[in-house]
């Protein structure tokens, strides 16, 4: 299948269920936040497996006031890493994509980081709208469901890779200048 028909496909199908989760969930609740962040993680994994970009763009490169990861660390990106720890996700995710030791695993994992920043930014920012409008449907603690869930499940992972990412950069360094 041609690749522009199969992400206009991926984007219609999952908009479709985007709305028909609208119409028949109220948007008001947790399980419509719940289901709406999931349905857009599958949406949007599928959508970015089939994109296939190098995603070269200089924004993925550590920028001056990222500071080494400290302003990171300043937000609790240690103790959501410590969470991913605690609920599971961390074991989950190392049994299902083991990194080996070798220069080419670190290189694929380091596009992972990119590849999955840019699924939680488009998340985050679809979501965002989600939460304005039943902010101004609804009223502001209706939207909270929304707004909670859009942090822990989009913004921190958006922090978490960019944390990751030079990390894991220096590190290729590291295994290229051990290997050549």
């Amino acid at each position: 299948m041609p690749k522009p028909f199969a992400l206009a496909l991926i984007s219609l199908i999952t908009l479709g269920l985007v709305y028909a989760v609208a119409r028949y969930i109220r948007m008001d609740g947790f399980a419509f936040a719940w289901i709406l962040n999931f349905l857009l993680m599958t949406g949007v994994l599928a959508f970015t497996e089939n994109l296939k970009s190098q995603l070269k763009s200089s924004y993925y490169n550590e920028k001056g006031w990222e500071r080494k990861g400290k302003i990171y660390e300043r937000v609790g990106i240690n103790f959501f890493r410590k969470l991913l720890v605690w609920i599971g996700w961390e074991k989950l995710n190392k049994k299902n994509n083991p990194v080996a030791k070798d220069t080419d695993a670190l290189i694929y994992l380091h596009y992972q980081t990119k590849k999955s920043e840019l699924g939680h930014i488009i998340i985050l920012f679809i979501v965002m709208g989600f939460n304005i409008y039943v902010a101004f449907k609804f009223g502001i603690l209706k939207s909270l469901w929304l707004l909670v869930l859009n942090v822990l499940l989009n913004l921190y992972p958006v922090f978490l890779q960019r944390f990751n990412r030079p990390r894991i950069a220096r590190a290729i360094n590291i295994s290229k200048r051990v290997r050549g």
